[in-house]
């Protein structure tokens, strides 16, 4: 199975990992192919060409070369999501199954647009955090209460995370937010319709910690379980078989989230509704 790479610029850290991973997870899964939009990682200098070599992948010139010559693709741009939509606009139409990386997309309205258009040409697709796959989320049945705490270098980026935790396991119907700001930590109280109830501590410090109670008994652990690894396990099995293990319903629901969650920043201490 040859699969391509879609990156705004390939040299960041999902790019530089997620090829070993895979090898590891399905050797008979090739990094065939890859494109970016910019010659030259920002971060590293390192070129495309560069990485292509380094990876074993070969360099296609345009993004449509790409998309024929591909069985499968992965779509990256992880610090970028604005440019997932024109990735998607490009992509989608050849029907190949397509996964999408973290943050899906800058906002609820363009995570809707690549939506419509993967219906309107019926490709495959899925969008995940590898939080979702944390197998510690695993270890307590239904919750009515969770606490997540979480960090990394901004809040717009990273938040995803705690998000895609917060849906996976207490699930999607999320009637508003507050966030209050305390000793360089943004806390967002989370309500649900049901009267379920979630917090989200986030400071860039933070490591990855969920609590999960039911009323009665409560379970803290930190997240040290491999969930990349879990992921790109899931990443291969949609190639292979064409199917998401779990209801996409629920992406959109956490960039519902997302959405409320910035917006109550810009608004401390007063209750967000979700739209």
């Amino acid at each position: 199975m040859k699969i391509g790479f879609v990156d705004y610029y390939l040299s960041e850290w999902h790019a530089n990992n997620y090829p070993a991973w895979i090898r590891e997870i399905a050797p008979d899964c090739e990094i065939a192919y890859a494109w970016a939009e910019l010659d030259a990682s920002p971060r590293d200098g390192v070129t495309s060409e560069e990485w292509c070599k380094n990876n074993g992948a070969v360099l296609c010139e345009t993004l449509e070369e790409l998309c024929e010559k591909s069985d499968v693709i992965l779509i990256l741009a992880p610090t970028d999501p604005d440019r997932h939509l024109p990735y998607a606009k490009v992509v989608l139409p050849y029907g190949k199954r397509t996964y999408i990386d973290k943050t899906f997309a800058p906002n609820l309205e363009e995570a809707e647009e690549i939506f419509a258009l993967a219906a309107q040409y019926k490709t495959p697709f899925f969008s995940t955090s590898a939080l979702r796959f944390a197998e510690e989320l695993d270890a307590y049945g239904e919750c009515s209460m969770m606490m997540t705490t979480g960090g990394g270098i901004d809040l717009a980026e990273y938040i995803i995370h705690q998000a895609e935790m917060v849906v996976r396991k207490m699930g999607m119907d999320i009637s508003r937010v507050c966030a209050h700001r305390f000793a360089g930590s943004f806390n967002f109280q989370i309500a649900y319709e049901n009267g379920k109830e979630a917090m989200i501590t986030f400071n860039s410090s933070l490591s990855f910690f969920v609590t999960m109670s039911d009323g009665k008994k409560a379970m803290t652990s930190k997240v040290t379980s491999p969930f990349f690894q879990n992921l790109m396990a899931d990443i291969v099995r949609f190639y292979r078989e064409g199917t998401v293990s779990f209801d996409t319903k629920e992406t959109l629901a956490v960039m519902r989230l997302r959405d409320a969650l910035l917006a109550a920043t810009k608004a401390p201490d007063t209750w967000v509704e979700l739209k």
